[in-house]
């Protein structure tokens, strides 16, 4: 699904740079597979909403069905950045607002834009990891 999901991200921009996938356990709600996790960087001239928009179309053409928050799903696409851009309206936040709290989103990041600034919270990806008290379990996933 992951795979998928970047060869279709293409369509929204170009796919510049893309982690390697992480296995990791479930947060939030904790009773279901890991996950399989990434981070993409995508240049685009796609505004944020549009990008969230088509990041949702990406997401239902892939099965995602929204039932139960955190719980399973085929794919979840999220925008943790947008440059320099700080969003929070009833559709859209960006910085994503629970980046700098999740060792399954430092750890991809960090791998492909270890230096990059936080908006917000004016740290590096690098700074945000090493503070983490995530508890959670990330490990590189082997295809």
């Amino acid at each position: 699904m992951c795979q998928q999901a970047l060869a279709l991200l293409s369509r929204a921009g170009c796919v510049k740079r893309v982690s390697s996938f992480y296995c990791s356990e479930p947060v939030g709600y904790p009773n279901q597979d890991d996950f399989v996790n990434a981070v993409a960087e995508l240049e685009t001239s796609l505004s944020p909403h549009a990008l969230l928009t088509a990041c949702h179309a990406i997401e239902d053409e892939l099965g995602r069905k929204r039932s139960l928050r955190w719980g399973p799903r085929t794919i979840d696409l999220d925008i943790l950045l947008y440059g320099n851009q700080v969003i929070n309206d009833i559709e859209l936040t960006i910085p994503h607002p629970l980046m700098e709290t999740r060792r399954f989103v430092l750890v991809p990041l960090c791998e492909i834009a270890s230096q990059i600034m936080h908006p917000v919270l004016q740290k590096t990806c690098n700074q945000l990891l090493s503070e983490l008290c995530d508890p959670h379990r990330v490990r590189r996933y082997e295809l």
